[in-house]
């Protein structure tokens, strides 16, 4: 039996993690798609990087496919998707199953109150 562990160990193995300085500049290229998978609840409390996609989790499968009436059309396979979280153990989980679904260009730049601390973007 997987522990949460393992998922997160697979996880890190295939999705590139990003510094939060890497991820601020590509922020300020303005070609990547910021995606925030924390639920609304802690995004309302603390705030998400400026133009972040907020999709949950709960719904990254959904939204990410393009036969789902669901589907968020930011969410493109050949898209640079970079994903945030509270610390980074749910955007390596959503990385990974984007990965799994085709998404080619995905990177976790981590947790929120480090992109925040480093002076990035928010809304």
């Amino acid at each position: 039996m997987k522990t949460a562990k393992d998922y997160l160990d697979e996880a890190n193995a295939v999705l590139p993690r990003i510094s939060t300085e890497e991820g601020i500049e590509r922020h300020k290229a303005g070609s990547s798609v910021f995606v925030d998978v924390r639920d609304s609840g802690e995004i309302a409390k603390s705030g998400t990087i400026a133009g972040a996609e907020r999709v949950t989790r709960g719904m990254i499968e959904f939204k990410a496919d393009d036969t789902h009436p669901l589907h968020n059309p930011a969410l493109k396979k050949e898209a640079d998707i970079v994903l945030i979280c509270g610390a980074g153990g749910q955007a390596a989980l959503s990385g990974k199953t984007l990965i799994d679904m085709g998404f080619q260009n995905v990177s976790n730049v981590g947790g929120f109150s480090a992109w925040k601390d480093a002076g990035g973007p928010t809304e």
